[in-house]
This record gives structure tokens, C-alpha cells and sequence, in this order.
């Protein structure tokens, strides 16, 4: 097995990034043993404490498993992970996975008409003031970049609105995965953002509380989105055959 030497600044994080990627790869398979701590500090050329802390997060969100005195064991992630790994699956050694890409743009596209759906049903007046002010503001946007994190914003009010806590959890872990690259998707997700009406109209559906017109304007608004990054998984699925 061969690992890399950690140069960047957060250490831990590299050493659980590294370990993920094989877990992820079935390099290391599940039930199988961790190697040691001295092991891995020795392969990857850090120290024991940053390879602790790194088997520490890993045990956290359920990669591995710690058994006191029984060394470290993998999990099963297909069986066993939660939402918590979403983030550290989208990445793959350097560069992110375009399977677990693919899966994210996926769930975004029908998460969101779901949560526009019930929002429809749940919203209220000052909710709908400040997604009226979002829109405005994604109007006068200054870059792509702006634009993207006022749509956040945007999103952020309509899940709010829905007042369902798995998916606001849900719409959280999804957050959490793209909201890193947002710099590098900026170009790719212009289309969306750009399309403002897009957003006025999802605003219009659920100001009348019309549940069929607000899941139908939220996949409208995420349609642009979802075919660019759908293509751009293919492509990047394509160049790693």
C-alpha cells in the first residue's frame, strides 16, 4: 500500500483524506484492520499524535472503527455511513470523485422541489420579504462567485420556510460538500444564477402557496445547474477510464 508523504498545512485532515481515499477505493476493505498508528505515521512521514487525531475524525463520522484494545478496524460505508462522510467521500487523494459529484447534483435536483413543495405549504410573510430581497440582490450581483452565495442564501430561506429538520440537515451535508468549490463552479453554475426570473417566479408560487407551480419553478431553477454538472461528471468520468 502506498501513501503519500502529508505536505499540506492541516496535517490530520491529509491523513484522514488519504485514509478515506482508500476506504473509498476498497484498498482497504471493510472489516479489515487499520494499520498501526506507527505504521501509518512512518508511511505517510508525520507524527503519531496527527495520525491519532486523524483516526479520531474518521471514527467520528464512521469510517472506522476504534476498539479499545482491539486496534482499528474499517466500517462498511455503504451499509453503515451516514451524511457525515459526504464531504470527505467527494474527494478522492487531490481531486474530487465524479461518482460522488454525480450523487450530490442528483439529490440537489430533487431535493429541491420537495423542499420548495412544503415551503409552498409552511411559509410565512417575513420569510418571503427577505427571498424577495435575494432576489433583487442576485440581480445586481457583482460576479458569478456573489451570485452563487446569494442563491445560497436564497435556498437557505426556502429550507427555512419548509421547517423540516432531516431536510434542512439534509440540504446542510449537501451545503457542506459544494459550498468548498463554490469558487471552481462558479463558471459552470452561471447559467442558473443568472437566470433571475427563475428565482422571481419561484418566489410568485410560493407567495400564492401553489405546491405543484413552486416544485415546478424549483426544478426550473435548478435545471441549468444539474445538466452542466451532469455533463462535466461524465467528462470527468470519461478522462479517468
Amino acid at each position: 500500500m502506498q501513501f503519500e508523504t502529508v505536505v499540506r498545512r492541516s496535517v490530520p485532515q491529509e491523513v484522514s483524506d488519504q485514509i478515506a481515499s482508500r476506504v473509498v477505493s476498497g484498498e482497504l476493505p471493510p472489516g479489515g484492520a487499520l494499520p498501526s498508528e506507527r505504521e501509518l505515521a512512518e508511511a505517510l512521514g508525520v507524527s503519531r499524535p496527527a495520525v491519532r487525531e486523524a483516526i479520531k475524525r474518521l471514527d467520528a463520522v464512521g469510517v472506522v472503527n476504534v476498539r479499545q484494545g482491539g486496534g482499528t478496524t474499517v466500517r462498511d460505508i455503504r451499509r453503515d455511513g451516514g451524511l457525515d462522510l459526504l464531504p470527505i467521500l467527494l474527494m478522492s487523494g487531490d481531486r474530487v470523485d465524479p461518482a460522488v459529484v454525480r450523487s450530490v447534483v442528483e439529490a440537489r435536483s430533487q431535493l429541491g422541489p420537495v423542499v420548495a413543495g412544503l415551503a409552498a405549504q409552511r411559509i410565512d410573510e417575513p420569510h418571503l420579504e427577505r427571498l424577495g430581497q435575494q432576489a433583487e440582490a442576485l440581480a445586481a450581483a457583482p460576479d458569478p462567485v456573489a451570485a452563487q452565495r446569494i442563491a445560497l442564501a436564497y435556498w437557505d430561506i426556502v429550507v427555512d420556510g419548509a421547517d423540516s429538520i432531516v431536510y434542512r440537515l439534509l440540504y446542510n451535508t449537501l451545503r457542506a460538500g459544494y459550498e468548498p468549490a463554490l469558487d471552481a463552479l462558479a463558471t459552470v453554475m452561471a447559467d442558473e444564477v443568472g437566470a433571475v426570473d427563475n428565482y422571481r417566479n419561484l418566489l410568485s408560487a410560493l407567495r400564492a402557496g401553489d405546491v405543484t407551480a413552486a416544485e415546478s419553478a424549483a426544478g426550473v431553477v435548478l435545471a441549468p445547474s444539474t445538466d452542466a454538472l451532469m455533463a462535466a461528471c461524465r467528462a470527468m468520468e470519461d478522462s479517468h477510464d
